[in-house]
């Protein structure tokens, strides 16, 4: 299907979703599903041992969460999705850059760093309500006090929470060990290009269109290399 890249997640309980009462199945979850990817991929072979006639190219990816208590136990799991194939990482929203630091800190220190791209998740906030709303409903989701005390005190705070998203992306930048983030914009995409263009985390580098070539635009095509 032209698949090259793959993100392994557990997902949500059911308990979470629109029938609550329906049979949570647990034959499965990330670092399972991580090495049976990694073993059709590597070793042409299916978990039943059957062989494949042609082996997947694909790189395979897991979700981490840094913000979620017990901290430590975080960069364990990231360890550990790592031996089970992981080759990137993308984590749960950011919204308290000191707790990312501690976990980097960690990472680092295990050399974890070196074994994987992680990439940090960043987004806009709406308002403080959506925030609050974000906060008590969302797995997972971590966003300190401040942040709400900031929206709730901003004139227009659509606008407050696009600027702490730009002031997010600018401070991950500078954490040692991380490769990106990747924007999750719900309701509010049209807002991404503006983000990142004012966060200026793209330095000189211009973005490339993969349907250049076929729209025969050689100006922007040449810009682009």
């Amino acid at each position: 299907m032209g698949i090259s890249n793959i993100m392994c997640l557990s997902g949500d309980g059911v308990q979470v979703g629109d029938h609550p009462g329906a049979k949570p199945v647990f034959d499965l979850d990330s670092m399972s599903s991580l090495e049976i990817i990694r073993g059709m991929r590597d070793n042409a072979r299916f978990q039943s041992g059957r062989m494949l006639s042609s082996s997947p190219k694909v790189f395979l990816g897991a979700a981490a969460n840094p913000f979620m208590p017990d901290h430590k136990f975080r960069v364990t799991r990231l360890a550990k999705k790592i031996a089970a194939g992981a080759q990137f990482v993308q984590t749960q929203y950011c919204f308290d850059i000191p707790l990312l630091e501690e976990y980097m800190d960690q990472v680092r220190d295990q050399g974890l760093d070196q074994k994987v791209f992680i990439l940090v998740g960043v987004g806009p906030l709406p308002s403080a309500r959506g925030a609050e709303f974000i906060r008590s409903k969302v797995p997972g989701v971590h966003i300190p006090d401040a942040i709400i005390k900031r929206l709730a005190g901003a004139e227009n705070q659509k606008e407050e929470g696009k600027k702490i998203c730009i002031e997010m992306m600018q401070q991950i930048k500078q954490i040692k060990g991380i490769s990106g983030v990747h924007i999750m914009a719900f309701r509010m995409e049209e807002t991404v290009a503006e983000m990142v263009q004012a966060a200026g985390v793209l330095g000189g580098r211009v973005p490339w269109y993969p349907g250049d070539r076929c729209l025969g635009r050689p100006e922007r095509r040449a810009q682009s290399i």
